[in-house]
């Protein structure tokens, strides 16, 4: 089914942005994608994500409190993946949620699913932590 298809039929506007955002989680569009997240300094996790997906719903106060617990050490953003399609075709996302960790410009780490809190830190921990030798 077409995305804007299901919502009409669902009664649900098109969205934009999630107004329930935390301070700590960036909103990431096509406009701002290259400098947060491929010039950015540090690891950035993103939520592959749209207002249908109701598993995208159930992960995103988790990912909110990972936004938070490493507020400074990594940043965390929400893409819209009906509002930046160029973005997901990019990066091969076929199914939501999707998180990838990005760090120094490249996929570092791909999780498909509705992962548990624990999981999704582990995967931001594992690239903000120094390379154990």
């Amino acid at each position: 089914h077409e995305p804007r298809e299901a919502r009409r039929l669902l009664g649900v506007a098109k969205p934009r942005g999630d107004p329930k955002l935390s301070e700590n989680v960036v909103v990431l569009t096509s406009e701002n994608w290259k400098q947060e997240v491929m010039e950015a300094d540090g690891p950035v996790l993103v939520d592959f994500w749209a207002a249908w997906c109701a598993p995208c719903r159930m992960i995103a106060p988790a990912v909110e409190q990972v936004a938070e617990s490493f507020s400074g050490r990594a940043k965390v953003g929400k893409l819209n993946v009906d509002e930046n399609p160029e973005i997901a075709g990019e990066f091969g996302i076929r199914s939501i949620p999707t998180l990838l960790v990005f760090k120094d410009g490249k996929v570092a780490e791909q999780r498909v699913g509705a992962l548990p809190k624990d999981m999704i830190a582990e995967m931001v921990e594992k690239q903000v932590a120094p390379a154990q030798a």
